[in-house]
């Protein structure tokens, strides 16, 4: 298991391309009583729609997506919606296709949570890569659900990039779930770390040019309850 990060997750990040923050801290650097209407924004896990493109592959995950643009220290704005696109490189799973998921509610898009977590990144990653004068940000909302005779996969890519230049996951929410361990691999493949994000607000930092990521499978603790896994993962290229 990783220790946690410094109290300055960017030392990691430059030192070893990933950082992984506890939730107490993670709450510090939020400032976490700005967070004034988090109990709504996680509720909203509890309305994404169906991941159409993953089910044809016989597997499951409810999602939500919204594309961000963001000036260096400046606004953060809304864009139309679109369609994600990863390429076969970074995705041979689900790659070179063109994919619509339902969007972000637009209470949520607007949201304090999700407008502070937004401005934490583009402050945080924008320090690491001084000369990005504008930024395209993705906002994904993951639900993964285990059942008793069916593991839930958080990646079901594998171990991967996701074709960026920096990636924040967020827990929001986890019930019933067993394992769901973050690992962190280098180019040739080898293991560098791994953690679990057990508590709303832990956190994985990512950067995407220098590390690839996973998680293992997530089943139920008692077989017998519902089991979920709820994400935020927010996406920053160079526009």
């Amino acid at each position: 298991m990783n220790a946690p990060t410094p109290a300055d997750p960017r030392v990691a990040l430059r030192r070893d391309g990933y950082a992984f923050v506890t939730a107490d801290a993670m709450r510090g650097l939020l400032d976490a009583g700005t967070l004034t209407d988090w109990p709504a924004f996680a509720a909203s896990w509890n309305d994404l729609g169906d991941d159409a493109y993953l089910a044809a592959r016989g597997r499951r995950r409810r999602r939500r997506h919204a594309v961000f643009a963001a000036d260096a220290g400046g606004a953060i704005r809304r864009e139309p919606h679109q369609p994600h696109y990863q390429s076969v490189a970074y995705n041979p799973l689900q790659g070179g296709i063109e994919r619509w998921f339902e969007p972000v509610q637009p209470a949520i898009a607007e949201s304090a949570s999700l407008r502070r977590i937004l401005g934490f990144c583009r402050d945080g990653f924008g320090a690491l890569a001084p000369d990005v004068r504008q930024w395209r940000i993705e906002v994904h909302q993951f639900r993964i659900e285990a059942r008793a005779d069916e593991a839930g996969e958080p990646t079901p890519e594998g171990v991967h990039r996701d074709g960026v230049d920096y990636v924040l996951v967020l827990l929001v929410d986890r019930e019933n779930i067993e394992r769901g361990t973050t690992t962190i691999h280098a180019p040739d493949g080898h293991e560098l770390g791994q953690f679990t994000l057990v508590n709303a607000f832990d956190a994985a930092l990512v950067d995407d040019h220098r590390v690839a990521h996973g998680v293992t499978p997530v089943a139920p603790r008692d077989p017998a309850l519902p089991a979920h896994r709820d994400v935020l993962v927010v996406t920053f290229k160079a526009a």
